[in-house]
């Protein structure tokens, strides 16, 4: 395999402070979106926010029944999602429903929009 190397004629060694200080600042918020981006990369989790996205709430049995899955798969993918607060959980009686966190809709916002269209 051959070996690829960076030739450069000039350091523009601003360029590259600003640009390392910048990362620095956004690791926070980079990680976020890294998680974010990580847990929706799972086809059956994406299909889940999609729903929660529309709908804006269901419960494991509506998820299950239209993704035709088995509940005990589902609450597994929903708890994945719960702890990254990218879902929030609302009890009613014996019955949670799911709903997309706020900060998630707006993240999603644009991807679903995409789909949708089917502008990709």
């Amino acid at each position: 395999m051959k070996k690829i190397t960076c030739v450069r004629t000039q350091v523009n060694q601003g360029q590259i402070e600003r640009c390392k200080k910048d990362i620095e600042q956004r690791t926070s918020s980079l990680q976020f979106f890294s998680e974010t981006m990580n847990l929706a990369g799972n086809m059956v989790r994406l299909k889940i926010l999609y729903l929660l996205f529309h709908e804006k709430q269901l419960c494991v049995c509506d998820i299950s029944d239209i993704l035709e899955m088995n509940i005990s798969a589902v609450s597994q993918h929903l708890r994945k999602l719960k702890d990254k607060k990218m879902i929030l959980p609302r009890r009613e009686g014996q019955t949670i429903y799911y709903s997309l966190s706020e900060k998630h809709k707006v993240i999603f916002d644009y991807v679903f929009s995409m789909i949708e269209n089917e502008n990709l």
